[in-house]
């Protein structure tokens, strides 16, 4: 973890109150545009963080559902967004206890291998928790949503997953963390959007069948009433601990520029599955 994190210094962007004012479509080309911006050498390493209200994350694979606009309906009809982010993996949730952190490092000549990206940030979570006992583990949890071998987990519980974007020599090292509030009913929620959108055809994806009863949330992992702010300050000082200066800061004037080219292609992105969000609100 000493490389990577060890940094001269780390710039904290924290949206995880704003986030609840804008879309999370927003947050991917927020990243795409400190990506760029790190790897160019115009901005230092930076721990984004953010949280958005009632949205449903979905992979590119999610929108090659076969009975996708029914999925999505059922979603809306729960209070939930639907969007389609530009990086790898499936269906996630986001609400007002799930807080994402985002860490953006510049590549180095040979480049950040990917498995040393994953194993900062569970190394950085685990740090960011040693006053618990209990161990985290980093593997798959079979039956979880957007499954995969860097699920962090307790005692066979998830509450976080992992994922990365590189671009423009930029590394975007993400993970979210579901803080409080149940995870089994996010994954219940999950669990019914496959059920309507894939029903029992078969499709050359194998997509995940999710049993809620293995994810949680660290509320309930450690049994304590945790809020983003307090992970947020647990995030800041092990940032400090690892950097010759930490600060608060936002956009610089290079990102501000980048931005909107990058806000533009994740909303082109979205147009199909937005369009039938209206569509469906229509019908009400």
């Amino acid at each position: 973890m000493e490389g990577l994190l060890h940094q001269p210094e780390w710039r904290v962007i924290d949206q995880s109150s704003a986030g609840l004012q804008f879309s999370a479509l927003d947050s991917f080309g927020y990243d795409d545009a400190l990506c760029a911006s790190v790897g160019a050498g115009t901005a230092p390493a930076t721990a984004r963080t953010w949280v958005h209200d009632n949205t449903i994350v979905l992979g590119i694979q999610d929108s090659k559902l076969p009975y996708l606009q029914e999925g999505i309906q059922f979603l809306n009809a729960q209070g939930y967004q639907v969007i389609v982010r530009n990086s790898g993996g499936l269906a996630v949730v986001l609400d007002a206890g799930v807080l994402n952190i985002s860490l953006i490092f510049p590549e180095a000549e040979k480049g950040i291998d990917i498995n040393r990206g994953y194993d900062t940030m569970w190394a950085l979570i685990q740090s960011m928790f040693a006053d618990f006992s209990q161990t985290i583990e980093a593997r798959e949890i079979v039956g979880s949503y957007c499954p995969g071998s860097y699920d962090l987990s307790i005692n066979g519980k998830k509450f976080a997953g992992i994922s990365q974007r590189r671009l423009r020599r930029g590394v975007a090292v993400q993970i979210y963390l579901c803080v409080d509030g149940s995870g089994s009913k996010r994954a219940e929620i999950v669990r019914k959007f496959y059920s309507r959108a894939k029903r029992n055809d078969e499709t050359k994806f194998v997509y995940p069948m999710i049993v809620p009863e293995v994810m949680a949330s660290l509320s309930e992992l450690y049994g304590c009433n945790f809020s983003v702010s307090d992970v947020m300050q647990r995030l800041l000082i092990q940032l400090k601990q690892h950097s010759g200066l930490l600060y608060a800061g936002s956009l610089n004037e290079h990102e501000l520029e980048l931005l909107p080219g990058y806000l533009q292609r994740i909303a082109e992105r979205n147009e199909p599955f937005l369009a039938m969000q209206k569509e469906a609100d229509s019908q009400v």
